[in-house]
Order: C-alpha cells, then sequence, then structure tokens
C-alpha cells in the first residue's frame, strides 16, 4: 500500500498513547521512508524519517547536499512564508515542512531527523495523514527524559490588516480559527473550527484535512515558481463557483480544518508543543511565525511546564 493510499482512520493504539501532552520524550522506533511530489518546486524527492536523541527536537537533513546540512525546525530559521513555511540556514534551505511537523504533533513525536534529498518536504495527498502512516510504519518509542512544553500565562497577539493571531493562557491546547474567502462553495457556518486539540484529535480530526487553492490563481502561482507539483491530487482545487475535485471535501469545513493543520505545524517551529488557545482570523504562515517570534520575544508570557 502506497502512503497516498493510507487508511483514513488512525490505529487505536496510536490515538491511545497520544491522549495527552505530559509524559517521557518520544522518537521513531526505526526508520521508514516514501517518495513523493513536492508542491511548488514540482520536483519528486525521498523522504526518511530516523531515530534521534533526548532533546534533538525535530532536524531535517538536506543529503543531497555536500557535506549533508542540518537544518533545525526553529521559528527563528523561518525565511519565507508565502503559501509554504520555509526553513533557511546559510545556504540550505527546505520549504513546505508544515504538515510534516504537524504529524510529529499528531503523533507524539518530540526528536526525528527528517532526510530530504531535494529542497522540499512531499505535498503527498495535500494533508498530514501519509506522514502519520510513515510515523506509523516506523513505530514510536518512548526517551529516557521527561517531555517539556511550553504554557502561556500572558496573552500574545500579532495583526495585519483585518488578520490575526494570538496564543492566550489556557490549561490544555485549544483552537479557534476562522476562514473568510467569500466564497460560493465556502458557506459561512463552514468557515470556523473551534475545538479542544489534544493530540488524538488532531490525528481524528484534522490530520487528513488537505490544502487548497484556486484554479484562477494557477497561471500566476506557476509563473513565479510556485505550485509547480499542484494538482487535484494532492489539494482542494476550487473555480470561482464551486470544489472542482470529483471526491469533493472529507469534512464539511476541511478548508477550515487544514488551516488549523497549518497553524499547528507553524506552531511546532517553537520546539515544544505550546498550552494556549490559538485564536486566529484569516492567519497564514506569515502570521504564524510572526506570533511564534513574538512569544519567544517576551519570556516573561510563558513559563515551562511538564
Amino acid at each position: 500500500m502506497s502512503l497516498i493510499d493510507a487508511p483514513s482512520t488512525i490505529a487505536p493504539a496510536l490515538l491511545a498513547s497520544n491522549s495527552s501532552l505530559s509524559g517521557r520524550q518520544r522518537t521513531l522506533a526505526s526508520s521508514a521512508s516514501t517518495t513523493g511530489v513536492a508542491l511548488h518546486s514540482g520536483v519528486r524527492v525521498k523522504i526518511t524519517i530516523k531515530p534521534a536523541p533526548i532533546d534533538s527536537g525535530i532536524v531535517f537533513r538536506r543529503i543531497d547536499m555536500n557535506p549533508p546540512r542540518d537544518i533545525p525546525a526553529r521559528a527563528e530559521l523561518v525565511k519565507e512564508t508565502r503559501l509554504a513555511t520555509t526553513l533557511v540556514i546559510d545556504d540550505a534551505k527546505v520549504a513546505t515542512v508544515e504538515h510534516l511537523l504537524a504529524a510529529c504533533v499528531g503523533c507524539s513525536i518530540d526528536n526525528a531527523i527528517v532526510e530530504l534529498d531535494n529542497l522540499e518536504v512531499p505535498i503527498m495527498d495535500g494533508s498530514a495523514a501519509p506522514f502519520v502512516f510513515l510515523i506509523e510504519q516506523a513505530g514510536v518509542v518512548e526517551q529516557s527524559a521527561p517531555r517539556k512544553f511550553i504554557q502561556v500565562t500572558k496573552p500574545i497577539r500579532v495583526e495585519a490588516g483585518d488578520k490575526f493571531a494570538e496564543l492566550l493562557p489556557s490549561d490544555h491546547f485549544e483552537v479557534d480559527f476562522t476562514i473568510d474567502f467569500s466564497h460560493p462553495a465556502i458557506p459561512d457556518d463552514q468557515c470556523r473550527v473551534q475545538m479542544r486539540l489534544d493530540p488524538a484529535e488532531f490525528l481524528d480530526h484534522i490530520s487528513r484535512a488537505r490544502t487548497f487553492g484556486f484554479s484562477y490563481e494557477a497561471d500566476m502561482l506557476r509563473a513565479i515558481g510556485l505550485a509547480q507539483g499542484g494538482s487535484m491530487e494532492n489539494a482542494v482545487v476550487l473555480d470561482k463557483f464551486k470544489i472542482l475535485n470529483r471526491e469533493g471535501l472529507r469534512f464539511a469545513n476541511e478548508l477550515a480544518r487544514h488551516k488549523v493543520l497549518d497553524a499547528v505545524g507553524d506552531l511546532y517551529l517553537l520546539g515544544h508543543r505550546v498550552q494556549a488557545k490559538y485564536h486566529a482570523f484569516k492567519s497564514g504562515h506569515d502570521l504564524n511565525n510572526k506570533l511564534c517570534r513574538a512569544l519567544m520575544e517576551q519570556p516573561e508570557a510563558w513559563q515551562w511546564a511538564n
């Protein structure tokens, strides 16, 4: 079975083991690989996830470079945010990291090495589910050190025009996200996601939500080097009136759920899970990264917890 045809349900054992943020750090039990097309560059990419030591975090490794270059998944290394989150360190970059990072959150992976033989994480089916399946194939093991997470103690907010994203104190991780595209195929009552989002809830309700785009923007995006590998095999595509994918949506509010998926991955660039309420209106990768940086710049607004 290919990862793109992976089951739509998540293994019950993995769901049961991910019910809490607390506990010990976790990594992969073994390595697992797959290949896929990169959404923006259009190149074919092989990705391999591997175990990593305690306190390593998630590290992307460009094995096509000589010597191979490591790029830690950290918010301060984000240099490009147009339609994807891209990490850059010196002459090395890795693009479209958010879906893989979101899968790591959902599977409670604290430490992993992600090897790539090109500059972008493959898009797979446009969701995090194929990466969840890849992690399931590798297996997950506990490590000897306790997990730490970031507990927000004071509100942090960033804005851009009518858009905003904020982190508010909470006893758990929860989301309240609203999109606004004024599109006939996106009714107002399907533009908002409000839920408590522990790893099990993410796997069950968010991980399968696919990225999306508009057919009338495709030529413009390709002219500037984006969406070279995009298709209805790896994205929900809309014209000015309807959804073009023959199978339709996986959830009535799939587009809003995917924006939550992106945010989960972007927030993991803090290096640890967050205990807070994430509240946003029309936020995207750029605003999410600004929110991470704003939190890091205000140490009085958070504390370590485990």
